[in-house]
């Protein structure tokens, strides 16, 4: 079967997040490169170690939400694997997986 350990449908898509580094100071912010139900990989310049645990919020536009304002995803889960050049050779790159999320209308 390979080594992948990815489950469910992956969609390549580039949306705006916002990493949350609590104590360790600071957010940073960076873009996914594909999302999925049980994961995100993240394009950002920010060195995560893996497994440690993360919180981030993904904004979906209007466009993809069918309504009239962004939507955030608050997001907690863990660094499963981190890449120095990233996906396609840009920055940092981090795969987590998400353990549990809220959706946050914006006004």
């Amino acid at each position: 079967m390979g080594e992948e350990a990815r489950t469910g449908k992956r969609f390549p898509l580039e949306l705006p997040i916002k990493i949350h580094k609590g104590e360790t100071g600071g957010d940073s912010e960076g873009v996914t490169g594909n999302l999925s139900a049980a994961g995100v990989y993240i394009r950002a310049d920010s060195s995560m170690e893996i497994g440690s645990p993360v919180e981030f919020e993904i904004t979906l536009p209007p466009e993809m939400t069918g309504g009239q304002e962004n939507v955030t995803i608050q997001c907690k889960g863990r660094v499963v694997r981190a890449d120095e050049t990233g996906e396609g050779g840009e920055g940092r790159g981090v795969a987590c997986v998400i353990d549990s999320y809220e959706f946050v209308r914006n006004s």
